[in-house]
C-alpha cells in the first residue's frame, strides 16, 4: 500500500480548493492534474480507445477518469463524488442599482446553503461566459462584492433571531461609484472582451475568496470553502493517481467519476442521475470485451459514493444518534440509512470493511437520529441506474453547507488510503 505524506497531501488539497471556486473550475483543474500524469483525453465523438492505458473525459463541470488494465477487465471499480457546492448564481439580468453608489447583484440560491454564513464575506465571481462568436471563456474575479449584515442598532431582534429574505437580503453589493456599471462589463474584461455587449450567455457563481486556513494546536484541522465535496474529489483523484504510478496490473477498470449538480438533485446532463457514467462504462466495456461485456462487467462491479459526513457538533449533541457519534479526526465514515437515503447494504458494508482492513485504516459509522431527517447522495441514483452495489462514505466535517467548513486533515489522508485499497482489491 502506497503511503500519503500528510504535509504534501495538505498542500495539494489546499491548492486544489483554491483553484476550484466553482464546478467548472474544479473540472478544469482535474483536467490539468490528470494530463500532467499522462492521462489522455477522450473525444466522445470519435472511436473509443481499445488499448490499456489512462484516460479522462471532461464534459462541462463533470469529469470521469479511468485506468484500463493490460488484462481483459472483469468489472469496474468506481469512486463517485461531485464538483459543485452551494453558492449564489447570477440571474440572467444580474444588475440592480441603488441610488447610493452601490450595485446589487440579482442572484439565485444554488443548493441547500446556510445563507447566514455568507454574510460579511469578501466574494468573487467565477464561472463561464460565451461570447457572440461561440467562444467559451473561464472567468474569475478578485474579491468584488459582499453581503453586509444589518447592524443590531437597526434591528434589535437580529441578535437573537436572524430572518433573511432570500430575494431582498441576500443580494451581494458591489461599489459602482457615480456612474452605474454592469457587472458583466467587469466579467467580460476578465475574459479579454470589450464589454457586456460581447457576452452571449453566462453561468456565473459567487465564491468566498478567503484562502483555506489550518487551525488547531497541532494545525490538524482545515477550514475552507467548498469542502463538500472537493474533499472527496481530491482524495479519489489521489487514490487513482497512486495506482497509475505503480505497476499494479489489476483486473478491473478503475474509475474516478466527478459529477456536477449534486447539490440541486443531480438530474442533469452532467449529474449522477444522467447518462454520462453509463455511457463511459458501456463504451469501455465494448471496446475491451465485445458487445455483451457491459452487462457481464456490471455484475462484477461496485461503486464507492464519496461525500462528506456529519461530525458530531458538541453544541448540538441531541441531533445525533446517542450511540453512533462520528467525530473529526477518528477516521472516514461509513453512512447507513434504513430508508436508503444512503445506499449502503450489508454487501457494501463488507466491501468497505475489507478495504479498511487492507489499508490499516480505522473507520467510523453514521446513522441518523430517528427524529432528524438525513440528507442523501449520488449513491441511491447510481445503484438504481446501474444495478451495482453502492457504498456511501465520507470524511466527517463540521458546518456542512456553510460558506466555510471544517475537516480533520488526517481523515483526508486515511480516506485516500482506503480508496486506494478499494480500487486495487
Amino acid at each position: 500500500m502506497t503511503s500519503f505524506d500528510l504535509e504534501t497531501y495538505t498542500q495539494g488539497l489546499t491548492e486544489f480548493i483554491s483553484a476550484s471556486p466553482c464546478a467548472t473550475f474544479a473540472a478544469c483543474t482535474l483536467t490539468e492534474i490528470y494530463s500532467s500524469q499522462g492521462f489522455k483525453p477522450v473525444d466522445p465523438t470519435q472511436a473509443w480507445p481499445q488499448s490499456p492505458g489512462r484516460y479522462y473525459l471532461r464534459r462541462k463541470g463533470a469529469l470521469i477518469a479511468w485506468i484500463v488494465p493490460e488484462a481483459s477487465p472483469k468489472g469496474f471499480r468506481i469512486i463517485g463524488s461531485h464538483t459543485d457546492s452551494p453558492a449564489f448564481k447570477l440571474k440572467p439580468t444580474p444588475d440592480s442599482f441603488s441610488p447610493d453608489s452601490w450595485g446589487q447583484l440579482n442572484v439565485e440560491v444554488y443548493g441547500g446553503m446556510l445563507p447566514n454564513s455568507w454574510l460579511n464575506r469578501e466574494l468573487g465571481i467565477a464561472g463561464i461566459i460565451y461570447d457572440r462568436s461561440g467562444g467559451c471563456h473561464l472567468v474569475r474575479t478578485q474579491a468584488i462584492a459582499t453581503i453586509p449584515q444589518l447592524a443590531p442598532h437597526l434591528d434589535r431582534e437580529s441578535a437573537n433571531e436572524l430572518t433573511l429574505d432570500r430575494q431582498q437580503h441576500l443580494r451581494p453589493l458591489w461599489y459602482i461609484g457615480g456612474s452605474p456599471r454592469a457587472i458583466l462589463d467587469v466579467v467580460a474584461q476578465e475574459a479579454g472582451l470589450s464589454g457586456a455587449a460581447e457576452i452571449s450567455s453566462h453561468e456565473l457563481y459567487t465564491f468566498d475568496t478567503h484562502a483555506p486556513q489550518r487551525l488547531g494546536i497541532e494545525r490538524e484541522f482545515l477550514a475552507s470553502a467548498r469542502q463538500d465535496n472537493l474533499l472527496s474529489l481530491y482524495s479519489s483523484t489521489q487514490a487513482l493517481l497512486k495506482l497509475a504510478e505503480t505497476d499494479f496490473p489489476g483486473e478491473n477498470i478503475l474509475i474516478s467519476a466527478a459529477f456536477d449538480h449534486e447539490e440541486v438533485g443531480s438530474h442533469t446532463e452532467t449529474g449522477a442521475a444522467g447518462p454520462l457514467l453509463e455511457q463511459v462504462l458501456r463504451r469501455c466495456a465494448r471496446a475491451t470485451g465485445g458487445v455483451e461485456a457491459f452487462e457481464r462487467m456490471l455484475a462484477a462491479s461496485s461503486c464507492l459514493s464519496a461525500d462528506v459526513a456529519h461530525s458530531v457538533n458538541p453544541n448540538y449533541p441531541e441531533k445525533h444518534d446517542p450511540d453512533t457519534r462520528p467525530v473529526m479526526g477518528a477516521g472516514p465514515v461509513l453512512k447507513l440509512n434504513a430508508s436508503q437515503r444512503y445506499a449502503t447494504d450489508a454487501a457494501g458494508w463488507h466491501i468497505w470493511e475489507d478495504a479498511a482492513q487492507m489499508s490499516g485504516v480505522k473507520t467510523q459509522r453514521f446513522v441518523s437520529n430517528n427524529a432528524v431527517t438525513c440528507g442523501s447522495t449520488i449513491a441511491p441514483m447510481t445503484a438504481t441506474l446501474l444495478g451495482i452495489t453502492t457504498i456511501d462514505v465520507g470524511v466527517p466535517i463540521l458546518s456542512m453547507h456553510a460558506a466555510r467548513e471544517i475537516c480533520a486533515l488526517g481523515d483526508q489522508v486515511e480516506m485516500a488510503k482506503i480508496m486506494q485499497a478499494y480500487l486495487q482489491k
